[in-house]
């Protein structure tokens, strides 16, 4: 390999190329189109990144066979690459209204529900520069219901997503002994931050809360168990109770991400990634985790597919 891009690449890019993100709306979805590319900066010339390959490495190239040029990469992490290289082009909704967002607001203030702590990774800029540091909704006559905002940039700092557990240890000083968790990608209409759900949790013996939905299709095994007291089972494979799948939905403990349930301290220094299921797995094996089902409608939406097919569905 390394012979053929000796003998066949042999131009070589006298400056750097730089990623650059472009947004285009749609006007017939209001969706946003996010374009990748590579820039030359001195020429203001672009390319698109699926015209060429990345090879990663150290240093980070960048080869485009049409006119036989390799290019250096050196300001942009190498994960980065690799996702974008293979879904150049990345569909984001960008239909939720005003309205909507004065309804969650509203919904966290009821809850009792102040401030919130946004871990950020993929294009997190975005989020940050389009919310800032707080949450009003439109015409209130004063700031009671102000949600405050609090950013954790997990791709700023360490290249990358942590995962849940890594992510929520790089918050934990951020965040209280008790607070809600939510995924950012998961569509849940009718869900209501009761106060009088966190309050019960707050006075329990419980480590979580989870609440869980009916196995959509992307996931039919389902990923734990619900026994008649409210308990979340850590069933073993074997076994043929009905398993549910967890929503992303969750109140936690800070107690939690400390041992002997997690092992990376507070403020998780070193940027450790690391998922949730294990904690919850562990806790759930000691009788810690309570769960609720939740029926109402839930969608996670993980994937452009499912955006588009969410996006079909709903007026």
């Amino acid at each position: 390999m390394k012979i053929l891009i000796a003998d066949k690449f042999e131009k070589f890019g006298q400056e750097s190329l730089v990623l650059r993100i472009k947004a285009e709306p749609r006007a017939q979805d209001a969706s946003v189109v996010l374009h990748a590319f590579l820039e030359q900066r001195s020429t203001g010339r672009a390319i698109e990144v699926n015209a060429g390959r990345v090879i990663v490495g150290a240093p980070t190239w960048f080869l485009l066979p049409e006119t036989a040029e390799v290019f250096l990469i050196p300001d942009t992490p190498p994960w980065v690459l690799e996702a974008v290289g293979r879904q150049p082009r990345i569909i984001m909704d960008a239909r939720v209204s005003a309205s909507q967002m004065d309804a969650l607001s509203e919904t966290l203030h009821a809850a009792g529900v102040r401030r919130a702590v946004i871990n950020t990774a993929w294009l997190g800029e975005q989020i940050s520069a389009h919310f800032q540091d707080a949450f009003s909704p439109q015409g209130a006559p004063d700031k009671r219901n102000t949600l405050s905002i609090f950013y954790s940039h997990e791709g700023r700092d360490f290249g990358g997503a942590l995962e849940t557990a890594g992510g929520i240890a790089r918050a934990l000083p951020q965040l209280g002994d008790v607070f809600w968790l939510a995924a950012g990608d998961v569509f849940v209409p009718g869900f209501g931050f009761d106060a009088a759900a966190a309050q019960a949790f707050a006075a329990s013996p419980m480590l979580a809360h989870l609440w869980l939905v009916p196995n959509p299709a992307h996931n039919p095994r389902g990923d734990f168990g619900l026994s008649p007291e409210g308990l979340a089972l850590n069933l073993p494979p074997e076994s043929t109770q009905p398993r549910y799948t967890y929503s992303t939905i969750a109140l936690l403990r800070a107690a939690l991400f400390a041992p002997p349930w997690c092992d990376i301290p507070p403020g998780n220094p070193q940027g450790l990634a690391a998922p949730l299921a294990p904690l919850l797995r562990r806790a759930m094996d000691n009788g810690r985790v309570s769960a609720t089902l939740y029926t109402g409608p839930w969608t996670d939406v993980g994937t452009p597919q499912r955006l588009e097919e969410l996006n079909a569905s709903t007026p």
